[in-house]
C-alpha cells in the first residue's frame, strides 16, 4: 500500500490553452511542443492484492447472456489507432492501423445504480473495502520492503484534495490523499454517499472490481482497440470524440477542468467531480462521455512499447500479455482511456482520443470507472 505507482491522472508537459502558468509549473512546460515521454510518472500510494484469481477475470465471456439494452452496436470496421500528432506521449506512437471486429459498448459508464445491483446480487466487497493482507502485498514489493504501519494498512483509497492555492504540479501529494473509508459508495471518503446519485458513473473501483462486474454481467471490459474505435464515434483522424474543435471553443463537450489545475476550477461547464451520465452530446456513435468525467478501465495489459511491436494491420489486437512499466516492473497494470474531470489542457489532456494512461489493477480512485462491452 505505501509502494508507489504511476496513476490516472497525469502531467502531460503542454501548456496550450492553460491560462497563467507561473515559473513553478512552468517547469513542467516541453518548449518543443510534444508531450514529455515521462508523463504519469507520478507517484502515490497504492494498495496490492492477489494477482492468482484474477488473470482470467473479464477477458473471456461472462457468466451469464448479456442484455444488450443500454448498449450500443459498434459495426466491424478499422481506423488509425495511436497519436497522429505532435501531442501524444511516448506510448501513443506510432499510430497504426486497426482492424476490429462488430461488438455492443455500454453507451455510458456503469453507473452507481448498476453497480449496487451487482453487489446486492453477489455480495461482492469491493477491493477499497477490504483490509490489505501483508502477506499478499509483500509478494509484490521490491524484496526487504518494511511493513507499513497497522494504522495504514486498513480499506481505504485515492481521493481528490483540492490545494488552497498554486502548487507544483508535479507533486500529486498536493491533491491526492489516501482515505480510509474512501470506496464506492463512499467516494470522497467516509463523510461523502452517493445517495441521489444513482445515474453518477461508479468510481472507487479497481480493475479488479469492474472485470468482477463485467463477468457477473456476461460482458466484459473493452480492449484498447475496442475502446479508441468506439470513442472516435465513425470520425477519421480526428483529436477528440466531437472531432477537432478546441475544448474550450464552442458548446460545452465534456466534463474537465476549467481554470487553473488543480486549485482554481472554474466549473464552466456545471460540474466541480463527476457528473451524471448523459450530461452532454453522444458521439457519432451515440456514446457518452468518452472524453472527460471518469477513466475507463480497459481489459489491456500496459507496455510503454506495444505499439512498437505491432506490424502491418493489427487484427482484433488484445494488447501486450503481460504488464510491464519500465518505470516500475514489480507493479501490475492495466490501460485507461478517456479522461476525466480533473483533465486540463495544461496538465493532462487526457480527453484526447488516442491519450492513453495506466494504474494497478487493485487501485481505485475517485476519479476511475468503467463501461462494459459484448459480442
Amino acid at each position: 500500500m505505501l509502494a508507489v505507482a504511476a496513476i490516472a491522472a497525469c502531467n502531460q508537459r503542454n501548456t496550450a490553452g492553460g491560462g497563467n502558468v507561473d515559473s513553478t509549473m512552468n517547469s513542467a512546460v516541453d518548449t518543443t511542443g510534444k508531450a514529455d515521454s515521462s508523463c504519469c510518472d507520478a507517484k502515490l500510494p497504492k494498495r496490492f492484492g492477489s494477482l492468482t484469481p484474477i488473470d482470467s477475470l473479464g477477458s473471456g465471456t461472462g457468466e451469464g447472456k448479456a442484455s444488450h439494452t443500454g448498449m450500443k452496436f459498434i459495426p466491424t470496421g478499422s481506423f488509425i489507432m495511436g497519436a497522429a500528432d505532435q501531442e501524444g506521449r511516448a506510448d501513443e506512437y506510432p499510430a497504426h492501423q486497426v482492424s476490429v471486429k462488430g461488438f455492443w459498448i455500454d453507451e455510458t459508464e456503469v453507473t452507481n445504480a448498476q453497480f449496487a445491483r451487482f453487489v446486492k446480487a453477489t455480495g461482492y466487497v469491493t477491493q477499497a473495502e477490504r483490509k490489505p493482507d501483508w502477506e499478499e502485498l509483500k509478494k509484490q514489493l521490491p524484496p526487504g520492503t518494511p511493513k507499513p504501519a497497522e494504522e495504514l494498512l486498513q480499506p481505504a483509497s485515492l481521493t481528490f484534495r483540492k490545494p488552497a492555492g498554486r502548487v507544483n504540479i508535479n507533486d500529486v501529494s498536493q491533491w491526492w490523499s489516501w482515505t480510509a473509508g474512501a470506496c464506492w459508495k463512499h467516494p470522497q471518503g467516509p463523510k461523502s454517499n452517493i445517495i441521489g446519485k444513482e445515474n453518477y458513473p461508479v468510481t472507487q473501483v479497481s480493475w479488479v472490481d469492474a472485470a468482477a462486474y463485467a463477468k457477473w454481467a456476461g460482458k466484459r471490459l473493452p480492449t484498447e482497440a475496442e475502446w479508441e474505435y468506439a470513442a472516435r464515434g465513425g470520425l477519421k483522424g480526428k483529436k477528440y470524440p466531437w472531432g477537432d474543435e478546441a475544448l474550450d471553443k464552442g458548446k460545452l463537450k465534456a466534463n474537465t477542468w476549467q481554470g487553473e489545475f488543480p486549485y482554481n476550477d472554474l466549473k464552466t461547464d456545471g460540474f466541480s467531480s463527476v457528473a451524471p451520465v448523459k450530461s452532454f452530446a453522444a458521439n457519432g456513435f451515440g456514446l457518452y462521455d468518452m472524453a472527460g468525467n471518469v477513466w475507463e478501465w480497459t481489459a489491456d495489459w500496459y507496455t510503454a512499447d506495444y505499439y512498437k511491436t505491432l506490424k502491418g494491420t493489427v487484427n482484433n489486437p488484445k494488447g501486450p500479455v503481460k504488464s510491464y512499466d519500465p518505470e516500475e516492473p514489480t507493479v501490475p497494470k492495466k490501460v485507461i482511456r478517456g479522461g476525466s474531470f480533473m483533465c486540463h489542457s495544461s496538465y493532462c489532456k487526457g480527453y484526447r482520443v488516442s491519450s492513453k494512461m495506466k494504474s494497478s489493477i487493485d487501485t481505485g480512485l475517485e476519479n476511475t470507472g468503467f463501461r462494459c462491452v459484448a459480442d
